[in-house]
């Protein structure tokens, strides 16, 4: 049952095989398993069909697992089969009857053994066993004699064998295979491989040879390509013997015979011109020219003629002989007007030919020889004619005609280059060079447009010349170079604009950024105002430009973090330059002082780099501050005055940094961030100033300055915080009292706006806790007075007239006894009047 099972099994995988249910290697799988299980079903004497069963499975199995790489797996089966063939030779001499019975089943026996040993024969070649291999092959050529079909079959394995050592470079192992393949192959006419594979099989063994060791191998390598021309003639059997004899330095007679041997046969033009061609490479000049010179006459009605003349401008135009180049050249071009053109493809080659001549006189600086060349290749083209190539031929001359300065004729090449090809870059950059060169800006600015518009959109028609970004990004840097050698400097920046805009190499971009830069910076210096305006703001755009791309540069591999570090304090430092030098426009000081920030966010955090973090945003917070205070719309204002506080917000968590890397005690940060928080708080009337104010009252060391500027903020509209600037003025005045030496001015002052808050004018029905408050002012006001003759009149002056004035409300209100009180506290103050006490007694 299980043999019956195995059996079905490999049948089962012969037919899904054939309609390809299963691949090569799960067809070798499943062959394995089912001839595993028949061999393990065999008893101790089982019948001929089974064996023949067995080793027709067993040769099978091994075939397949060789034919998918696996060699290793076949050799098991491969023994099996041998013992197998061996069991049915033992079975069948049993019941032999006779010598003819023997010599029949012993034929049977051998066919089977024949595949055994060839099978092997490829399994351990597979697996580089040099040795096995050969000895399975030469049983197999021993059997030969009475196998004499099987001759083919074992001359083409040996061939593939020679095939694959030799690509694997086994020069020795691949001329013993070949030279048995060819043995082989001469064994049994009748069942040989024929001429042309013995000719084939000889003609690499000549190439194993030739490649191995010419000069050792030489005879062996004429030996086996005589032999295989004279199996079998074809080029390729003479081409390969004249190579050998060029490579090992035979004579011009030795190889001029070898050449004229295969010129009695028919051979095609193009295996001549090859041929024509190894010999000129090898230097041997005579005998190449020579067959050169033969061929027209042999090949003159086939339209490849101009073949041979072109590999003769090669040839001629690479040994230096440069006249009689160009006497072929002229050749042709008469040809060409006379009813003799070259083919399309030959004239093209031609074509590659001159340009190729004139690109390396060009390259020498021998321009009028290049033109020489070029002007053969204008030559072949008609009036009129509208070509992407003669555009491009048309502008190489045009360059050529400006290195001899001569600009009227480049000019000339340059307009029929337009007419050809008018939306080309490579023509807009020629108008681009001639306008530099006479200095005509206005025509170069727009030659640099339209070349910067063209590098945008790549073209779009595939029979014109393709223009990728990098060619179009390469020619704008040309431009600008050309524009800076000739000292043009508004066309330079014109182009290196539309470079920087292209530009993707970050190296690359931020030189022409930095040169931009500087080019413009140079300009702004030297300008009026109404020009120095715009190239501010291109000054900005750069400068914006180049951040975005520092921001862009980090998915850059070759843009490493140092050189990133080292553009942007590049780009800081001069974004801070310009903020100083901005001072009279503080919108653009504002600016610069924001672009120098961002760039130093790609820098370092070291002491230096926070410092200036921290003055640019103080810088731009304090200009947006400044300019919310000019007359501006309600909205404008408060969007300047947001834009003030995210500056001073983001200002402030740097000052927490900087301040643990040193002493900065006498550093005003902490004070120019609390009022300018305050002033933009207040205007904004934000709820949160309450709690701001309330960490200031509990500042042990804030300045009479600071909140006599705090006081003036409070009331200065659209805020109005009367509460916090009278607060603000108490604190200020009980500082001006804890002196040592009071400052009479300074608190004349300050005591003036607190009584002014607190006692407005005209106002007569005020509280009497108000007007208590306010005489206890007046009598500090009276105290200092007495106490100094620093007491500024003017405001000694104002005090009693206050206090007159607050008395004689109090009277008109009926209140005698406090306009008593009123009026005779301003007559105190009279008493300390100077020069305009007479005028007031």
């Amino acid at each position: 049952q299980v043999e019956e099972s195995a059996v079905s099994l490999w049948n089962w995988a012969v037919t899904k095989h054939t309609v390809s249910v299963v691949n090569d290697e799960q067809r070798a799988k499943l062959r394995s398993v089912a001839c595993t299980l028949v061999c393990l079903c065999e008893g101790s004497d089982p019948p001929e069909g089974t064996i023949r069963r067995q080793i027709l499975m067993s040769m099978k199995t091994g075939k397949g697992w060789i034919d998918i790489g696996k060699a290793d797996l076949a050799d098991g089966f491969l023994e099996i089969a041998t013992s197998s063939i061996e069991k049915l030779y033992a079975k069948l001499l049993k019941r032999s009857d006779g010598e003819a019975d023997i010599h029949m089943h012993k034929a049977d026996v051998e066919k089977n053994l024949f595949k055994v040993l060839s099978y092997q024969a490829e399994s351990v070649f597979a697996q580089g066993d040099f040795q096995k291999a050969a000895m399975c092959v030469q049983r197999c050529k021993d059997m030969l004699m009475k196998l004499p079909k099987e001759t083919c079959y074992l001359s083409i394995l040996c061939y593939n064998f020679g095939v694959e050592t030799y690509e694997w470079k086994r020069y020795e192992q691949s001329s013993f295979w070949l030279s048995q393949s060819y043995d082989i192959g001469k064994i049994d006419i009748k069942y040989s491989v024929g001429k042309e594979m013995q000719a084939k099989v000889l003609r690499l063994l000549a190439t194993v040879y030739f490649e191995w060791d010419c000069n050792l191998y030489l005879d062996k390598a004429l030996k086996a390509i005589n032999l295989a021309n004279q199996e079998n003639l074809h080029p390729a059997g003479f081409f390969l013997k004249v190579k050998i004899l060029l490579t090992s330095g035979a004579s011009d007679e030795d190889i001029s015979s070898a050449v004229a041997e295969f010129l009695h046969h028919e051979m095609s033009l193009d295996f001549c011109l090859n041929t024509a061609k190894l010999l000129l490479e090898h230097g041997r000049e005579s005998v190449g020219f020579d067959f050169l010179k033969s061929l027209p006459e042999r090949f003159e009605s086939s339209p490849d003629l101009g073949k041979i003349t072109l590999l003769h401008i090669e040839f001629l135009l690479q040994n230096k002989r440069e006249l009689l180049a160009k006497q072929k050249v002229e050749e042709i071009i008469i040809g060409h007007y006379t009813g003799k053109q070259l083919l399309p493809e030959a004239l093209n080659r031609l074509h590659v030919i001159l340009w190729d001549r004139a690109a390396k006189h060009y390259e020498a600086k021998s321009y009028s020889d290049a033109l020489h060349w070029y002007s053969y290749s204008v030559s072949f083209y008609t009036p009129g004619q509208i070509d992407q190539n003669l555009a491009k031929l048309q502008r190489n001359m045009a360059s050529c005609y400006l290195h001899l300065k001569q600009v009227d004729k480049a000019k000339e090449a340059v307009k029929e280059a337009e007419r050809c090809d008018p939306n080309s870059i490579f023509t807009k950059f020629s108008v681009y060079k001639i306008a530099v060169m006479e200095k005509d800006t206005d025509k170069a600015v727009e030659a640099v447009i339209e070349m910067g518009k063209l590098a945008e959109k790549p073209s779009q028609h595939e029979d014109k010349l393709r223009v990728d970004e990098s060619t179009g990004t390469n020619l704008l840097s040309l431009a600008a170079q050309i524009a800076l050698e000739n000292a043009q400097q508004v066309v330079a920046i014109k182009a290196l604009e539309y470079l920087s805009e292209h530009l993707q190499d970050c190296r690359q971009l931020f030189a022409a950024l930095k040169c931009l830069v500087r080019l413009t910076l140079s300009k702004v210096m030297a300008e009026n105002e109404e020009k120095k305006e715009e190239d501010t703001n291109s000054m900005l755009t750069y400068l914006t430009l180049a951040h975005k791309r520092l921001a862009e540069s980090f998915t850059e591999e070759k843009f490493t973090g140092d050189l990133r570090i080292v553009e942007a304090h590049w780009f800081r430092k001069v974004a801070w330059n310009l903020a100083v030098q901005f001072t009279g426009c503080p919108e653009k000081m504002r600016d610069f002082f924001l672009l120098s920030f961002k760039f130093s966010q790609f820098c370092p955090s070291d002491k230096a780099v926070l410092i200036a973090q921290k003055t640019c945003l103080l810088m731009a917070a304090a200009v947006d501050l400044e300019r919310g205070r000019q007359e501006v719309t309600p909205s404008e204002q408060t969007e300047l005055l947001t834009q003030a506080l995210q500056h001073l917000q983001a200002c402030k968590e740097i000052w927490k940094v900087l301040k643990l890397t040193g002493d900065f005690a006498k550093d005003p940060t902490d004070t120019l961030l609390l009022l300018y928080e305050f002033e933009a708080r207040s205007k904004l009337n934000d709820p949160t100033l309450h709690n701001l104010m309330e960490s200031v009252w509990e500042q042990p060391q804030i300045e009479v300055k600071t909140l006599e500027i705090i006081a003036s903020l409070a009331m200065e509209s659209p805020a109005r915080y009367p509460v916090l600037c009278k607060k603000a003025l108490k604190s200020a005045l009980n500082l001006h009292r804890k002196q040592t030496v009071i400052d009479a001015v300074k608190f004349s002052k300050c005591l003036h706006s607190l009584i002014g808050l607190s006692l407005p004018t005209g106002l007569s029905d005020l509280d009497a806790c108000v007007l208590q408050e306010v005489w206890d002012y007046f009598q500090d006001a009276l105290s200092v007075v007495s106490s100094t003759d620093a007491y500024p009149e003017m405001e000694i002056l104002w005090l009693m007239t206050r206090a007159w004035n607050t008395g004689i409300f109090q009277y008109t209100d009926g209140k005698y006894k406090e306009a008593e009180q009123w009026c005779g506290l301003g007559m105190r103050f009279l008493n300390h009047l100077g020069s305009l006490k007479k005028s007031y007694e």
